[in-house]
């Protein structure tokens, strides 16, 4: 399975590949996290943007995965194969942006969805298995949508 998690909530600001979250992308980072431990994924692999917004979403999604975080310059805003990206890692998770990630999403499933911030999919041998929002993440963690 090929998780794609949209980096949370950023804030504005120059240079691009330097902008913090936000407190509310905090959160969503971290339900993200919390709502793939309460599903009971198990996660392999997780390959994250360099960029500042999606290397500190990458970080506090998978820490209650207990999985390392890898750089991967692909992942930084371009178009990228994301099969090849996560060959023999197993279960494995992509952070990064949009478009690329709407993009990837479309061109592996031929669904034509926008990965909102923080949103996260799951894609198996090119099937859609789950597409969801910030708040229906939240719901599944138990916590206060953020």
């Amino acid at each position: 399975m090929i998780w794609l998690l949209r980096h949370a909530d950023a804030a504005e600001g120059r240079p691009d590949e330097a902008r913090p979250l936000t407190p509310r992308g905090i959160e969503q980072a971290r339900t993200a996290g919390l709502a793939l431990a309460r599903l009971g994924v198990t996660l392999e692999a997780c390959l994250s943007s360099p960029k500042r917004r999606a290397m500190e979403t990458a970080q506090l999604a998978c820490e209650p995965l207990g999985v390392q975080i890898t750089t991967e310059p692909a992942l930084a805003g371009s178009m990228y194969d994301p099969e090849r990206l996560a060959a023999g890692l197993g279960g494995t998770m992509l952070v990064g942006h949009n478009p690329s990630m709407s993009n990837v999403l479309r061109d592996m499933t031929g669904a034509r969805v926008h990965l909102r911030k923080g949103g996260l999919a799951a894609v198996e041998r090119g099937e859609l298995h789950l597409l969801m929002t910030p708040a229906e993440l939240a719901a599944v963690a138990g916590v206060a949508t953020p």
